[in-house]
């Protein structure tokens, strides 16, 4: 089992920034990626980026590209997501979650382990 806790959520206005901190725990090391999701009111879940954590490769949705950066710090057990020029349409419920496999990052039904969110709330 894993245990994913994610913090860092809170309100910030539009332009502002925000990073979220995923901290696993558990058997990690059978997990090969990272994800993060988000979930606005009345809208279906999203992928908003993800990291393989063998390789550091991150891969993003071109809704956040350029704008949002995924890290790990591999001796902390840690996942970040540092997101910069937030935007109204940010705002959501965001998820941290893990699975064993190494490819399609996006892919939610692929992950195994899901934290229970946080919320960022973007007010222009």
């Amino acid at each position: 089992q894993v245990q994913l806790v994610e913090s860092g959520g809170g309100s910030v206005q539009a332009g502002g920034s925000l990073r979220l901190s995923c901290a696993a725990s558990g058997n990690i090391y059978g997990t090969y990626c990272m994800g993060w999701f988000r979930q606005a009111p009345g809208k279906e879940r999203e992928g908003v980026a993800g990291i393989y954590t063998r390789t550091g490769g991150a891969a993003y949705a071109d809704s956040v590209k350029g704008r949002f950066t995924i890290s790990q710090d591999n001796a902390k057990n840690t996942v970040y997501l540092q997101m910069n020029s937030l935007k109204s349409e940010d705002t959501a419920m965001y998820y941290c979650a893990a699975k064993s496999t190494t490819y399609l990052w996006w892919a939610e039904n692929d992950y195994q382990y899901w934290g229970q969110g946080t919320q960022v709330t973007v007010s222009s």
